[in-house]
């Protein structure tokens, strides 16, 4: 029987504790003691939209997928922000599934979005490098998966200077952590820990052997923040896990807000 939290009784509260932080790259976590990988480590060959060097690249084909070629723009004069990108050809097309920023133009707002969920009837994924400017300066680029940053990003100020540069793997920062229920082939994912400047950051996710979301919650400034949500692994929702939404308030005692059992009947309700 795999334990995915360890749950502590307090003084009136039961609560949850998880016990799957990494310690570097001999961090243990929940299944077993494997490793972690850090994401950068599983493509470092990330840059390049075009990964074959044998044939000429074809143009608006990025990592294999067809694109067609967009821009947004707003303002007037110098102060006039100019967004260039590509979009999926395709539009039933999904995200990868996992990240929590997901990047899009929406169709009727004719502006590039970003949000955590992405319905295809409103508008179409990012897929491809990008640019934006202000005026005749560039601010930022880069380039997108499926919606997702990915491979190197840039960020300017209006005198082009270097503001910001970071690396992402399918909108996961590069120095999050990965596990596998099989680390040889890296097949069948077990857990992401995502990692931003050495701190967690963003979503957290375990999956059940089948691919299933077991847990998914959120971190921010290296704090739990908002509902951690658990399930079964017959897909059902199993408890929600209350956290503060400010990461900083110390005040704030984590709770069960709400548990079924495996047939989706209320148990409990707080």
């Amino acid at each position: 029987m795999r334990k995915f939290l360890l749950f502590l009784l307090s003084p009136g509260l039961l609560f949850a504790q998880q016990t799957n932080e990494p310690r570097g790259e001999e961090g243990q976590f929940t299944f077993d003691t494997d490793k972690p990988f850090k994401l950068l480590t599983l493509e470092e060959k990330i840059d390049e939209p075009i990964a074959t060097k044998k044939k000429k690249p074809k143009p608006r084909v990025f990592y294999g997928i067809k694109t067609k070629k967009g821009f947004a723009r707003r303002g007037y004069g110098n102060k006039m922000t100019l967004e260039l990108f590509y979009v999926l050809k395709k539009r039933n097309q999904k995200n990868t599934g996992f990240a929590r920023d997901i990047y899009w133009y929406d169709y009727r707002r004719a502006e590039v979005r970003k949000t955590s969920t992405f319905d295809p009837k409103k508008g179409v994924l990012l897929h491809g490098p990008y640019k934006k400017m202000i005026g005749d300066a560039t601010v930022e680029e880069g380039i997108f998966f499926k919606g997702t940053k990915h491979g190197r990003w840039m960020a300017y100020n209006v005198q082009d200077l270097v503001e910001n540069k970071s690396k992402y793997y399918k909108g996961w920062p590069k120095d999050s952590y990965v596990t596998y229920y099989d680390p040889n082939e890296r097949k069948h994912l077990k857990e992401v820990v995502p990692i931003e400047y050495n701190e967690k950051e963003g979503y957290y996710y375990m999956l059940f052997e089948d691919g299933n979301v077991a847990v998914r919650g959120e971190y921010k400034w290296d704090n739990k923040v908002g509902d951690w949500i658990e399930n079964y692994p017959n897909g059902k929702r199993k408890r929600i896990i209350a956290y503060p939404q400010d990461p900083f308030d110390k005040e704030f005692v984590p709770y069960i807000r709400i548990e079924w059992d495996e047939k989706g009947k209320e148990i409990y309700s707080r």
